[in-house]
């Protein structure tokens, strides 16, 4: 069984809540619906007690762990969310992150195409692991593994040229981004299972591997994020 949780910031605080919250910038993800032990979807926060409040939005109850007009308690908890640690399977090793692997190119890449560079960071960092001669079974080449259909489409003549990879990856990045307006997990769901595949099931794969990898993605974006010296995000109350 799986659920759909969104994952909200607002003012660099985070939620998780079972419909879009308004004024959030929301996020879907498909997590594994296990009693007594929520996806991990908040970040390293450590040990942290909240509330799980309940609503009524667009004519039905909703439960956000943010406290909005209208919402009444519905339940306390306390979660742990150590570092490094999931809360649920198919993170794998995350790593550490790498600021020092091709860092021009990435900087270069992000600001040509208005993609955020912690996430670029952290879909090349999933992908490859920085390999610059990274070749995958299915045949995706170089850093950020451009199956070789997608890189001709891109003009990337050499897959294995580290900034060639990076910038054909960010503007693929900055067109699933256009195409599914803004929503980065549905673009990192597109870029590993491809268009098709989240065109069919309307929305993320039921693919395990797929599911892993934006998990993986995510818990990497946080640490890019941290790392770059942006401001934690935390947990709304």
């Amino acid at each position: 069984m799986a659920r759909t949780i969104y994952r909200c910031v607002r003012d660099g605080t985070v939620s998780l809540a079972t419909a879009p919250e308004p004024g959030s910038r929301c996020e879907a993800h498909e997590v594994a619906d296990v009693p007594g032990k929520p996806a991990n979807l908040w970040g390293n926060f450590g040990v942290f007690s909240g509330t799980l409040y309940e609503r009524e939005q667009n004519g039905r109850l909703v439960y956000s762990t943010r406290n909005l007009p209208g919402s009444r308690v519905f339940l306390k908890f306390t979660v742990e969310t150590p570092p490094g640690e999931a809360a649920h399977p198919g993170l794998g090793r995350v790593g550490a992150p790498r600021l020092d692997a091709f860092d021009a190119q990435f900087r270069t890449a992000a600001r040509a195409t208005g993609v955020d560079e912690a996430w670029l960071r952290a879909i090349a960092h999933a992908e490859s692991g920085f390999d610059a001669n990274a070749v995958s079974p299915k045949g995706a080449l170089g850093v950020m593994q451009l199956m070789p259909a997608v890189a001709a489409e891109l003009g990337v003549a050499d897959p294995l040229s580290a900034a060639q990879s990076i910038d054909g990856g960010a503007r693929h990045l900055r067109m699933l981004l256009r195409r599914f307006d803004g929503d980065r997990t549905l673009a990192a769901a597109a870029y590993n299972a491809g268009i098709g595949a989240v065109a069919l099931h309307g929305g993320v794969p039921p693919f395990a591997e797929t599911r892993h990898y934006l998990d993986k993605v995510q818990a990497l974006y946080l640490r890019y994020r941290e790392a770059m010296g942006f401001k934690p995000e935390r947990p709304a109350r």
